[in-house]
């Protein structure tokens, strides 16, 4: 049961999987923002491909947890997703992600400042590697 996880941002979609237990995130790609129809197209294309059950988007809150512009554009950017496919989609909360990215890419010898695709498909990872141990911390019904 793998599960795809997004970090979209104006220019660029980060992208990451999870194994078929959902319980480690890899970065997988990036996908370069041109028009909302391919992005979109693209996206489910790595769903496929990848044979997610599920997409988990990253919400861009502000530090104080409100929605803000960003935010919203994310929201617009998961109803469009949402009207193109019948996977399941869970908005998470995204802050610091891409902190937190850049963190272990450094601890890994990476320069993110030089790879922004990088840093994005890491953001994605940390998204879902933090939605995938919430599930696990959660119990069941």
């Amino acid at each position: 049961m793998r599960i795809l996880s997004l970090d979209v941002g104006d220019r660029r979609i980060g992208v990451a999987v999870s194994d078929p237990t959902g319980m480690m995130a890899t970065p997988l790609t990036t996908v370069r923002r041109t028009e909302l129809s391919s992005d979109i197209g693209a996206l489910l294309r790595l769903a496929a491909e990848s044979e997610a059950v599920e997409i988990v988007v990253g919400m861009p809150f502000s530090l104080s947890g409100h929605t803000g512009p960003q935010a919203k554009r994310v929201a617009s950017f998961i109803d469009a997703l949402s009207a193109q496919t019948s996977l399941p989609i869970a908005a998470v909360d995204e802050r610091y992600s891409t902190v937190e990215a850049e963190r272990l890419l450094r601890e890994a010898g990476a320069k993110p400042s030089r790879n922004k695709d990088l840093v994005d498909a890491s953001a994605a990872a940390v998204i879902l590697q933090t939605y995938l141990d919430s599930r696990r911390a959660t119990p069941a019904p």
